[in-house]
């Protein structure tokens, strides 16, 4: 499979895994996910935050337009259901990104200011990748928080998201 192929097929995991957990925790009550944990970002709902606003920090890089951001944990935190809303269109906005884009576009060199300052440049494809591997790493600190509260969390692993996949295509 190509880069771009694979981009393609990891930007629809990533929305697959995401709308689990967040039907996962649409049962729980909101103090629970605003509940103080031992998380650098503080809570659940803010590590799910933190995770979106990362998305739209690097949607704004691959725009080539400002973001607005200051902080990696902004003080902002909407509630469950604007959030879930939220990176569910962010996580259709990557996947719509990719079907647009071509082997050339992958390889463009996007330069960027880091938040917390200094200046970057990755290629295109390399910020897509790390979008989704970004979600990925902090759906494992929410599934830690979920354990934590006696709420086990789905199982969002690759493998089973190709085998549904494959599945729904038949």
């Amino acid at each position: 499979m190509s880069e771009l192929g694979h981009l393609k097929m990891l930007t629809r995991y990533r929305t697959w895994a995401d709308n689990l957990v967040y039907q996962s925790l649409a049962a729980m009550p909101e103090t629970a996910l605003t509940r103080e944990q031992p998380i650098v970002f503080g809570s659940l709902l803010r590590t799910l935050n933190h995770a979106h606003c990362m998305d739209l920090v690097w949607k704004a890089h691959l725009q080539g337009v400002p973001h607005g951001f200051t902080s990696r944990n902004p003080d902002d935190c909407p509630a469950f259901d604007v959030l879930r809303a939220a990176q569910a269109a962010t996580n259709d906005w990557y996947v719509q990104l990719v079907q647009t884009l071509d082997a050339q576009a992958l390889d463009e060199t996007i330069h960027f200011s880091f938040i917390g300052g200094g200046q970057g440049a990755m290629r295109r494809g390399d910020i897509v990748l790390h979008v989704v591997n970004h979600a990925t790493y902090h759906r494992g600190h929410v599934a830690m928080m979920m354990y934590g509260m006696s709420t086990p969390p789905p199982t969002t692993d690759l493998p089973v998201f190709l085998r549904e996949e494959s599945a729904r295509k038949r």
